[in-house]
This record gives structure tokens, C-alpha cells and sequence, in this order.
């Protein structure tokens, strides 16, 4: 079975501080997903974890 178009959206995880990002998905069907996300990941320029949060993706 396909999965239905468009309840995948691509989102980008960035620092301001910095302006390191990860990418990852995000399911636009879920009301769990409804708003910003936030996620404690690791910066490398920072050398530590810090709260990165949803941005703009470039298209």
C-alpha cells in the first residue's frame, strides 16, 4: 500500500545562536506534531546539547 500524499512535510531543527540545523520530518496529520517543535539535540560548533527549534525550509 502507498502512503497518502502530503502527511510528510520536511522540517529544518536550528540553533539562532549558531546557525547549525538538522532536517528531519514531520507528520502534518498528527495533532501531537500541531505548532513548533522544539528538541534537545547537539551542536557541534557549541560542543554541546542545546534546544534547537523549527524553522523556515528553503525551497
Amino acid at each position: 500500500m502507498a502512503s497518502k500524499k502530503g502527511s510528510k512535510e520536511v522540517v529544518k531543527l536550528e540553533n539562532k545562536e549558531t546557525g547549525y540545523f538538522y532536517t528531519t520530518t514531520k507528520n502534518t496529520r498528527s495533532e501531537n506534531t500541531a505548532g513548533k517543535m522544539k528538541f534537545r539535540k547537539y551542536d557541534p560548533k557549541l560542543r554541546k546539547h542545546v534546544i534547537m527549534t523549527e524553522g523556515k525550509m528553503p525551497h
